[in-house]
């Protein structure tokens, strides 16, 4: 069972699509809102939840203050899901600070390669088996999306390599929970002309 762990709908139970996702445990996630809070990254920000499965990671933010998530996953039954764990959340909020969520069903790539938002939080969490090229068209895609002071969280198996950055994003920090590994990276500073 998938919970949101804290916010406004703190507690409140997400589904899960039958097949096709492995949910971000809660001591993860919960460990992710603790660093992100301690940022001061939450409130009102804009969130990016790619591959987003039941939408847990995207939505847990709704739930802390972010002004704007959008969640994308190509698979119709989980985007399903997501909508439905959406509509939840928005049911739960304060009439007052309803935050604005968004499904699209569509792949990454296309969704990233379409955009012209830019997002202050973003969370990708693949498939394991999704390939380190395929990863690293989609950093290359999200570089030019990502606000100034942007965090991306990139979440894998710990036997995966680390992510090849393209231009525009700079490791900060890796976070082993067993078997999950968590890469936090952020925007690349310019180069300085020599």
């Amino acid at each position: 069972m998938t919970r949101l762990i804290a916010g406004f709908a703190g507690s409140q139970t997400l589904a899960v699509p039958r097949t096709g996702t492995r949910p971000t445990s809660d001591r993860v996630r919960e460990a992710v809102y603790s660093a992100l809070e301690a940022r001061d990254a939450v409130d009102d920000a804009r969130i990016l939840d790619l591959y987003a499965g039941s939408g847990a990671l995207g939505l847990e933010a709704a739930s802390r203050g972010a002004r704007l998530v959008t969640l994308v996953e190509k698979n119709g039954d989980a985007a399903a899901v997501c909508r439905r764990n959406a509509e939840a959340v928005i049911r739960a909020a304060p009439k007052n600070a309803r935050p604005q969520i968004g499904v699209t069903t569509q792949p990454v790539q296309s969704f990233l390669d379409a955009s012209r938002a830019e997002f202050d939080v973003v969370f990708l969490d693949p498939p394991y088996d999704l390939g380190e090229t395929e990863l690293e068209h989609n950093l290359a895609a999200l570089a030019p999306r990502l606000a100034e002071d942007a965090i991306v969280i990139v979440e894998r198996s710990s036997r995966s390599p680390e992510p090849r950055w393209p231009a525009g994003i700079e490791l900060d920090r890796r976070r082993n929970y067993g078997e999950t590994v968590l890469w936090w990276a952020q925007p690349a500073e310019p180069s300085q002309p020599e």
